[in-house]
């Protein structure tokens, strides 16, 4: 299933990240692909509020991976923008998808396109700007535990 969704602004993507966040269960997985400057990270803000997280939700470029523990879900932000893919099997992101040694959360990857393999389940989230008139996201549920995208929409 997939969904194309027209974002005037960035408080728009935020307000679907924010969506996303109420909405997911644990052990969802958001790949998001796009452009520097697409709002990959203003999405992932929004999850966070969502969540009910307060700390402040920043792109993880050089740490690779933020854990936000106190909302209702865990959050993993993981930005693989510095990565080649084949250094990402070390950094073992099936532990998070599948929830071996973490709490299960939501896990939000940025510049999931340099990702060697995937998850089995996952929403993947294609920002692209359009300098007219803001950015579009084109969302796709890929797997056997698809959401309801119908409920972003809400």
């Amino acid at each position: 299933m997939t969904l194309l969704i027209y974002l005037p602004d960035s408080t728009a993507t935020h307000q679907l990240g924010k969506k996303l966040g109420e909405t997911l269960d644990a052990l969802s997985v958001i790949l998001l692909l796009g452009d520097l400057g697409a709002g990959k990270t203003t999405l992932v803000q929004g999850i966070g509020e969502g969540l009910g997280i307060k700390e402040p939700i920043v792109s993880p470029t050089f740490t690779l991976i933020n854990e936000y523990t106190e909302g209702r879900l865990p959050l993993y932000h993981l930005d693989l923008y510095r990565l080649q893919p084949e250094e990402i099997p070390s950094l073992y992101l099936e532990l998070y998808w599948e929830a071996i040694e973490v709490t299960p959360g939501i896990m939000a990857i940025e510049w999931a396109e340099r990702l060697p393999y995937k998850p089995p389940n996952y929403l993947e989230i294609l920002l692209t700007l359009n300098p007219e008139n803001g950015r579009q996201a084109d969302i796709k549920s890929v797997g056997t535990d698809n959401i309801n995208l119908n409920l972003l929409l809400v």
